[in-house]
């Protein structure tokens, strides 16, 4: 029998097989006997040429079957006790020429199978008569009355056989033609729009990243894979006849490998719709990042696609045909879903042996949730030993999975501590090293649970006992001990970078940029925050805090001290030599300070307007105190000019100034 999905010459000899004896899966069985088929012509001569005795009546259908009944029971009989067998009736002749003129039918296209119940009925009832009589026939010795029942009905048995695989070929390949003609009847795209559609339907599946602003899907034509496998009922309704009768035949082995071999070619033509092709393991190796990531979206749709739909709708299928034979059903489903599943973890596989880096990280979180979100769909479609195996390998593929999303989390800390550059960043900015470790840490959150539970994985795979580390609780977990970690080592390399800075005021300029960065970074995500908690938090707040008392400590102590009232009476009179050294000394020191912190970078609005307010707070009524008590004990004009070069809104305009990172072009004067 051939193993593809055209129909058989009509010449072709099936092999007759003995019930009880059925292997479903191990493929084509040579039996013990076989017969040539009877060429019609020869059928028609012998049909011809047949005497029928003109005393005998005539017998209606329902007649000849039971007088046939009535003789395998007989038959049966003999066989049992090994006794000579009965003779044969002419019922048996009658109900090979009523076989083989309904034959002829199919094969002239006079008669389809689902096309007419009765005849349907009819036809099968004579098959399973005339297979059961030949089988029969076959156990017991070979003899001149026997022989030629038995050549008789083996061979119109085969081209019964013959016409009911041409019949279930041709109705499994309904859908595949039904889908041909709606790709010829779309424009060239259709197969990528339809993966394109598929794709966005099943984007809030399991989706972390959901995106409120994205605009609705427009209205589409139903999709062929949402209805998958698109058969109509009256067509599973006559698969299910054809393959029943064929079981019964002793026939189910070619019957089984006409089902397999059709629904796998329509399985694999579904994947490919989606764009998915088995791609081997040296590929994967070979395979540039960014080609493979393409690779690794179509597997996740391709992943998502089999457990919602395409699963769902070949175990309906299978039922319905094999509706009669349930062990059947389960193991031609099984047999065909199962290269598939394993075509799906080898890929995952391959993956995980690619080289990691850290940008892998997120496609390989999306693949470990996709094949934890199939082992239900496994459960439910799946006959419970087999579903044990495969969800064992499933869980196997997600914990080298989850295994290799640790390592490259983990990998973090390397790329922390390899991060030594010794020159600072430029006017105290937020640090790159802090960025790029924030928003991946923002990211991977977005995994929070999957992290935590692969991170759990490894911890109970290693068998490590409690935490050891310091400040933590028992009650956190893996994950979050590690994030704590990232985040401690972070702080220490800021530190360390913080003391390239000579000037200690811009050193706390970039303690706080990055602190605040920081900071932000955790309440704009609710995952980083409950993971590292309120406490954390709370202790981040008060170094700010302190970052911004220690800031305004170094920069304006000094300039403050100008202003000073203590020291300026020398014998209860005021100094103009030590007024006129404190004017000039402040100029001095706040021109510096303009100029130089105007460079400085306060990238966060926030942090800056803060900044801004707390020095204002301190400095202006100083100096407004100051200038108003003593610019009276300078002589007016060029005097004056000379030591009182601001006004107090010139000193509340050049604090506006201040870490906007542009150096002011001019002194802006009242």
């Amino acid at each position: 029998m051939e193993k593809n999905a055209q129909a058989p010459e009509k010449s072709a000899s099936f092999p007759r097989q003995h019930s009880g004896k059925k292997n479903i899966f191990s493929g084509p069985t040579t039996p013990k006997h076989r017969y040539e088929t009877i060429d019609e012509e020869e059928t028609e001569e012998k049909e011809g040429g047949a005497d029928e005795d003109p005393n005998v009546p005539v017998m209606s259908y329902d007649e000849v079957l039971e007088e046939v009944d009535c003789f395998y029971v007989l038959l049966s009989e003999s066989v049992e006790e090994k006794r000579d067998p009965p003779k044969v009736p002419g019922s048996v002749e009658r109900l090979c020429k009523t076989l083989d003129s309904k034959i002829k039918k199919f094969g002239k296209g006079l008669a389809r199978f689902g096309e007419n119940e009765a005849e349907d009925s009819s036809f099968t009832q004579a098959v399973v008569r005339v297979s059961k009589i030949s089988i029969k026939l076959g156990d017991i010795p070979s003899n001149s009355a026997t022989a030629e029942t038995l050549n008789r009905t083996s061979a119109v048995l085969q081209r019964a056989m013959a016409a009911l695989d041409e019949e279930f070929r041709s109705l499994l390949s309904q859908e595949e033609n039904n889908n041909n003609n709606n790709k010829t009847d779309s424009n060239p795209s259709s197969e990528q729009s339809r993966s394109q559609k598929l794709t966005a339907k099943l984007s809030s599946f399991n989706n972390n990243n959901n995106d409120s602003d994205r605009k609705p899907t427009e209205a589409t034509e139903p999709d062929p894979l949402e209805e998958f496998p698109s058969f109509s009922p009256e067509s599973i309704v006559a698969m299910e006849k054809i393959a029943s009768t064929m079981i019964a035949s002793g026939y189910e082995n070619e019957c089984c490998m006409i089902y397999s071999i059709s629904r796998r070619i329509a399985f694999k033509s579904a994947l490919n719709d989606l764009g998915y092709e088995n791609i081997s393991i040296d590929d994967v190796q070979r395979m540039q990042w960014e080609a493979l990531e393409g690779e690794i979206a179509t597997w996740i749709t391709v992943v998502k696609t089999c457990s919602t739909i395409l699963f769902t709708g070949e175990r309906k299928l299978c039922d319905a045909v094999f509706a009669c034979h349930s062990s059947i059903s389960d193991n031609m489903f099984c047999n065909m879903a199962r290269g598939v599943v394993i075509q799906l973890f080898n890929f995952a596989d391959a993956v995980v042996l690619t080289k990691r880096s850290a940008e892998k990280l997120f496609k390989i979180l999306d693949m470990y949730e996709c094949l934890r979100d199939l082992v239900p769909a496994i459960k439910s479609s799946y006959a419970e030993e087999v579903a044990k195996d495969l969800i064992s390998e499933a869980e196997a593929a997600m914990n080298r999975l989850g295994e290799a999303a640790v390592s490259i989390f983990c990998d973090l800390e390397n790329s922390i501590k390899s991060d030594n550059g010794r020159t600072p960043v430029p006017s105290g900015a937020v640090h790159p090293l802090t960025r790029y470790v924030m928003n991946y840490v923002k990211y991977a959150c977005e995994y929070k649970d999957s992290l935590e539970e692969v991170f759990q994985q490894n911890h109970d795979t290693k068998g490590s006992s409690g935490n050891n580390t310091p400040g933590t609780t028992p009650s956190w977990s893996p994950f979050q001990l590690q994030l704590i970690t990232v985040m401690d080592m972070l702080d220490a390399n800021l530190d360390m970078k913080s003391k390239l800075y000579r000037d200690s005021a811009l050193r706390y300029i970039f303690l706080m940029n990055n602190g605040r960065y920081i900071m932000q970074k955790v309440k704009g995500s609710n995952e980083i925050h409950q993971l590292m908690g309120d406490k954390w938090c709370r202790k981040r707040s008060t170094d700010l805090r302190g970052y911004h008392k220690n800031y305004q400590r170094d920069t304006w102590s000094k300039v403050l001290r100008c202003l000073n009232h203590e020291g300026l009476q020398v014998n209860g009179k005021v100094s103009k030599p030590v007024l006129k050294e404190r004017f000039k000394s402040f100029n001095a020191m706040f021109d510096e300070i303009h100029k130089t912190q105007s460079t400085w970078v306060v990238s966060d609005e926030q942090l800056q307007s803060e900044l801004r307010v707390s020095v204002s707070a301190v400095m202006i009524p100083a100096y407004r105190s100051f200038w108003g008590r003593f610019k009276q004990y300078l002589d007016s004009g060029r005097q004056t000019e000379k030591y009182i070069r601001y006004q107090p809104e010139d000193i509340e305009n050049m604090i506006d100034d201040l870490f906007d990172g542009n150096p002011t072009s001019m002194v802006r004067r009242r």
